[in-house]
């Protein structure tokens, strides 16, 4: 199969007037690839679309963990003391523009609804079997793709600065007991035995959860899945998704100058997705978590072994192909706002006293936007009113871990298989009550 500098777009020339397709998927980073692949797989003669190169996006930006051990969604904080500091809007973890949090009040108040634990509890048991599954659905193509050397199976870290936030963390693991992860408590002497790199006296100890693999380039996994896809008989090629329409029972759109034709089409255009399907009527409550990234030389050779969470900060130390990658927490904003360096620089602050960094590798940092519903929840499933379109969006921070296996459940919806677990609690349904098909 092609390498992963080695995948081509099937070129302009090569095109007719018209092209007949089982299913055109649109959106070519790590949902819209795994769907494509899995309905090739089920004999599905697919086309895969996107505006830019696969993985181009949210799919590169992340901090490519395959999240085996988080079991439990990321909820909104009900405790006073949390929201009080919080609302200084001073938090590294968590910034807002005053703007887009009065925008966003009505989803802000369902997400705070929704974490309320017996509703937290629900909706964890909900998608907990896509997270049992999120390490084998990826693996199900590591050696064809040729992405083995891209990706690191000794977990990764979570660090505390602080005696407190260490022992509450220590209860916090206890209680997931149930769940059958694996971690080890690290007092400091064993935390520098894996991290050797740690500057003395920066954290009190850690969380070492064992479950999850990382990769040093989930953009670069991204790619070598849609070549995968390519390599296998699939088609890959550069179109706008807003063409779109529904004409005859089939769904059209203008590629490459060519009409292309589908009875079945999947929306899996990650924060972009509102954009087109508010034009077939449907407007689901998704917010916008965004999150930045900046490169930095190691210092001294003294790059992270696993990746490194700072759990009060919100940020994540990972080593990538490209360096040492600083991912920060959440801001709370429009999708399109113009970026602001206050959460990473003063991320970068906190790094430093940690880990020794070199300079800043990129000329500016990178920005994505995680689309969030307020229920934790992914849309996964068929649109209620139009035959034939389907979606899978909406994965907040489990994107790049969710893709494969989000795409099996889809697969296995439109070709009529035996789900892999229930569908319904993914339902567009959920936000539509009076939805009827057409």
């Amino acid at each position: 199969m092609p390498g992963l500098g080695q995948m081509r777009r099937i070129p302009a020339t090569m095109t007719t007037a018209t092209g007949q397709a089982d299913v055109i998927v649109l959106g070519a980073g790590i949902v819209g690839v795994s769907v494509a692949l899995h309905l090739q797989e089920r004999g599905r003669r697919v086309l895969l679309v996107d505006r830019g190169e696969p993985g181009a996006e949210t799919s590169h930006g992340n901090a490519g963990l395959i999240e085996r051990s988080s079991v439990v969604p990321y909820a909104f904080p009900r405790d006073l003391a949390t929201l009080a500091s919080l609302a200084s809007n001073r938090s590294i973890a968590v910034r807002y523009r005053p703007a887009a949090l009065l925008r966003m009040a009505p989803w802000l108040a369902r997400y705070w609804w929704n974490s309320a634990p017996d509703r937290l509890d629900r909706l964890g048991r909900a998608i907990l079997p896509l997270i049992e599954r999120c390490i084998d659905e990826h693996r199900r193509w590591t050696q064809a793709a040729g992405t083995e050397a891209l990706m690191r199976g000794e977990g990764w870290i979570e660090l505390y600065r602080t005696q407190k936030g260490l022992d509450l963390a220590t209860r916090g693991a206890a209680e997931l007991a149930a769940y059958g992860l694996s971690y080890d408590l690290l007092d400091d002497a064993a935390l520098r035995r894996l991290e050797p790199g740690l500057l003395a006296g920066s954290v009190a100890g850690a969380v070492h959860w064992r479950d999850p693999v990382t990769v040093s380039d989930p953009g670069a996994v991204t790619r070598a899945y849609a070549a995968l896809f390519v390599a296998r008989g699939g088609l890959l090629k550069p179109a706008d998704a807003t063409g779109l329409h529904q004409e005859d029972g089939q769904w059209r759109l203008s590629v490459d100058g060519a009409e292309w034709r589908a009875p079945e089409t999947v929306v899996a255009l990650g924060p972009w997705s509102s954009d087109l399907i508010e034009r077939f009527g449907y407007r689901f409550p998704i917010g916008f978590k965004r999150g930045y990234h900046m490169h930095y030389d190691s210092a001294h050779g003294a790059a992270p072994r696993h990746p490194l969470c700072d759990a009060q900060a919100g940020f994540v130390l990972t080593s990538m192909q490209r360096g040492i990658r600083l991912t920060t927490g959440i801001e709370l904003a429009g999708r399109d706002e113009p970026s602001d360096s206050w959460q990473l620089d003063r991320a970068e602050r906190i790094a430093r006293q940690i880990v020794p960094l070199g300079r800043r590798l990129d000329a500016e940092p990178w920005r994505g936007a995680r689309p969030c519903l307020p229920d934790m929840l992914p849309i996964i499933g068929a649109a209620p009113r139009h035959r034939g379109l389907w979606f899978a969006f909406g994965h907040a921070h489990h994107g790049f871990t969710l893709g494969p296996a989000t795409g099996r459940l889809l697969a296995e919806m439109m070709t009529g298989a035996p789900p892999l677990c229930d569908p319904a609690p993914f339902a567009a349904e959920r936000f539509l009550p009076q939805a009827r098909s057409a």
